[in-house]
């Protein structure tokens, strides 16, 4: 299989790379314009082909002799506080960006694997990038309906694990209790750390997207989480350091937690890493 996946060198995307090459025989593409603050030249491997490129561009004369089986698509601005100050470049490159995407694959016949955003669930309109993410599942289906593609979307639930970012107002909680508790510093509980999140790790997200990739699909939505939920607090209480309560953030939802029978059914996937035991065994190596 000949595989595209945006998004290549961040977070998630860099984990299903390898994921993809070290457990499948496919070749594989990245594009990236390493605009994500988690997107790094550090996460390239000798083995795949990399385009520092915007998705946007995907449909120039530059790539107009590619063809892939299916395209993983993970390129998006994410985080949800950030999009409050910059709703236009959100909708750019999360909702026209899919669909350069998605009439890529038209074209040359590929499948598409889309990610979604558990955020959906709390409502499009609660914030600008929920309302581009669920506009990109909707620009996926619309592809489905008329041009008969093949598209599936996994909405991701609070993903965390390593490469995840560390640093900066925006990184992701466990990220932030990371780093932390390395420094000895308190851990920042925002409103009363009694919001529930379904962390989710990134290998398990890896695992089941890539299941995704493996179906031919008619728009389905599936979540990929754990199906189980911890507040902060209680997060905080595994990494054992002392809170410091700051202002709850707007735009967010109360609680999270997926349901993955769908998904189970439909791929024999499961989510296989406890958020506990991760916690437990970063602590044993960083503490």
């Amino acid at each position: 299989m000949k595989v595209l996946v945006t998004g290549g060198l961040g977070f998630v995307g860099s984990h299903l790379v390898d994921y993809l090459c070290d457990k499948t025989l496919n070749k594989v593409f990245v594009m990236d314009n390493l605009c994500s603050e988690s997107s790094s030249k550090m996460n390239m491997r000798d083995d795949v082909t990399y385009w520092i490129d915007d998705i946007r561009n995907l449909n120039t004369y530059k790539y107009e002799n590619q063809k892939f089986d299916i395209i993983y698509h993970l390129a998006a601005l994410a985080r949800i506080q950030p999009s409050f100050k910059d709703p236009l470049t959100y909708l750019s490159i999360d909702v026209l960006g899919t669909s350069h995407v998605c009439e890529f694959a038209r074209r040359k016949g590929s499948k598409v694997v889309y990610a979604g955003s558990s955020s959906a669930y709390a409502g499009p309109m609660l914030n600008p990038y929920a309302f581009a993410k669920f506009t990109g599942e909707q620009v996926c289906e619309m592809y489905h309906r008329i041009y008969g593609m093949s598209v599936v979307t996994a909405r991701f639930f609070n993903v965390y694990g390593s490469r995840q970012p560390t640093k900066g107002v925006y990184a992701t909680v466990v990220g932030i209790f990371e780093g932390q508790t390395k420094s000895n510093k308190l851990l920042t509980v925002t409103g009363d750390g009694e919001q529930r999140r379904d962390f989710t790790h990134v290998s398990d997200i890896a695992s089941g997207f890539t299941a995704l990739g493996a179906g031919k699909w008619q728009g389905q939505i599936f979540n990929l989480g754990c199906g189980s939920n911890y507040s902060i607090n209680e997060l905080a209480n595994m990494f054992g350091g002392e809170k410091k309560y700051i202002p709850a953030r707007p735009g967010e939802a109360r609680n999270t937690l997926a349901d993955h029978t769908e998904m189970t059914k439909a791929t024999g996937w499961v989510p296989k890493v406890s958020l506990e035991s991760y916690v437990n065994r970063w602590k044993g190596e960083n503490v």
